[in-house]
């Protein structure tokens, strides 16, 4: 076997969203996994969120779930003149409440959950971020990117907005930002990160190219770097409206980005039916869904699948142009669960947030059928004693795993016949041999770990003390 880098994940929980542990497959693929539709969390029925609600932003902090979102008063899509930011809030993820928090007039009255308005350059695309770096002003424990180019608002309680100052905190020389705009802090890369609508030049498509993403990265939110295109490898281009990154809550050195793909032209509607369900019938003429990509940092994005995330729905309402937008952000709902939320219904009186729920780790399994499948890892280094799997089999399927040297031989006592069989659904189980699951001894040496997967789905793992 042909020597390779030898990768160190510590104690780092590993998903499998893409190839970057894995150096083979026989029998065995990656797969995509949809998320299950739990209906609407939140019916945009209120006059000052409009038709248009989009660009939501969800994060749970501490015991409390915020979801940010625009709305707009005007009837028609067009201008952002009316447009404003609410606020909604919940203990579980699941039921969501506007809390009437008296900070603005609209539509004649207080009693509303608007956290900003009169603003139109930044109400229309404000995305705000929880500030997890160490040493954060209490002040500023919030902060958010808002209009084009962007501006930065910080906020103490998430709730009352001011600008961090009054000059926009980036520009360029591209037409750019008209989507949602975002930015974060990075455990893993030790600085802030931003991600922003550019557009890729084409010959092929009119105007300013496709729709895409740049990012850029700062030290202290107000100096930012230069804006470096992201890269997809060798894939299609595509309009990208919207990109959705965001460190992924239980391995934040991972990126999930829940990406709308917009494909205009694409008309799914008849001119008759857009008059009957659209306020605005333009917005018949164009299709979107949601994609899913990841990053480890730097200007890549791994987009191992082409195919829709979410898919725009069974009803003609969930085919109109600019529908589908994921929200920012992917919570934890459950002790097995997370929630993602997606805008439905735009442009319609029936516009809502919709929940889609799916396993922790869910996103990508390894998937091995029936008859049996195999995958090797690329050679790496842990720390800690014990493997831990978030996996789940059929009841005549199961799972075994071999712990193999660097050069993919494998180690006595930790061979696939002596593993115990693994099968069942569990979030976390400790695989152990026939000695036991005690695997110490090799803290800190190359090893390999091949699976065999029978009927079964291996959606993580980590080691642990």
């Amino acid at each position: 076997m042909e020597s390779a880098k030898i990768l160190d994940i510590g104690t780092r929980r590993e998903l499998f969203v893409d190839r970057y542990l894995i150096d083979s497959m026989d029998g065995a693929s990656l797969k995509l996994n949809e998320p299950r539709d739990e209906g609407p969390a939140l019916r945009f029925d209120r006059p000052w969120e409009g038709l248009y609600p989009c660009y939501a932003t969800v994060f749970k902090d501490g015991d409390v779930y915020r979801m940010y979102y625009r709305g707009r008063t005007e009837v028609s899509g067009g201008g952002g003149s009316s447009a404003v930011t609410c606020y909604a809030e919940s203990t579980d993820g699941v039921t969501w409440a506007r809390p009437n928090l008296g900070l603005f007039e609209v539509t004649g009255t207080r009693d509303n959950n608007v956290v900003l308005a009169n603003a139109p350059r930044h109400v229309g695309n404000f995305s705000p971020l929880l500030d997890t770096r160490p040493g954060v002003d209490p002040a500023q424990r919030y902060k958010a990117f808002a209009g084009g180019p962007p501006t930065a608002f910080v906020s103490a309680d998430g709730i009352r907005w001011a600008k961090l100052r009054e000059e926009p905190v980036l520009s360029h020389d591209r037409p750019a930002w008209d989507s949602q705009n975002l930015a974060f802090w990075s455990e893993s890369e030790g600085c802030y990160v931003g991600y922003f609508r550019t557009h890729r030049p084409s010959p092929d498509v009119e105007g300013h190219g496709y729709r895409w993403v740049s990012r850029s990265t700062s030290e202290d939110f107000v100096s930012w770097g230069p804006l470096l295109e992201m890269d997809a490898g060798d894939t299609p281009p595509e309009h990208l409206y919207t990109n959705g990154t965001h460190p992924y809550f239980r391995a934040p050195h991972i990126y999930i980005a829940l990406a709308k793909r917009f494909l205009p032209g694409k008309a799914a509607l008849t001119p008759e039916q857009a008059n009957t369900l659209v306020v605005d019938p333009g917005h018949g003429t164009d299709s979107s869904d949601a994609v899913f990509m990841t990053s480890r940092g730097g200007n890549q994005y791994d987009r191992t699948f082409m195919e829709a995330f979410i898919r725009p729905g069974p009803s003609a309402r969930d085919w109109v142009a600019r529908d589908n937008t994921p929200a920012l952000g992917v919570v934890p709902t459950g002790p097995r669960d997370l929630s993602i939320y997606r805008v439905s219904h735009y442009g319609q009186p029936t516009a809502h947030m919709t929940r889609y729920s799916m396993r922790l780790d869910g996103f990508v399994s390894v998937n091995g059928g029936y008859a049996g499948g195999e995958m090797l890892t690329k050679p790496f280094r842990f720390e800690g004693s014990q493997l831990e799997l978030n996996y789940a089999t059929g009841a005549a399927g199961g799972a075994l795993v071999e712990v193999q040297d660097e050069a993919g031989r494998p180690i006595p006592g930790y061979e696939l016949d002596e593993c115990r069989l693994i099968f069942g659904d569990e979030i976390a189980r400790t695989v152990s041999w026939s000695a036991g699951p005690d695997l110490g001894a090799l803290q800190g040496m190359p090893v390999r770990l091949r699976f065999h997967l029978s009927d079964a789905d291996l959606f993580s793992m980590r080691f642990r003390a």
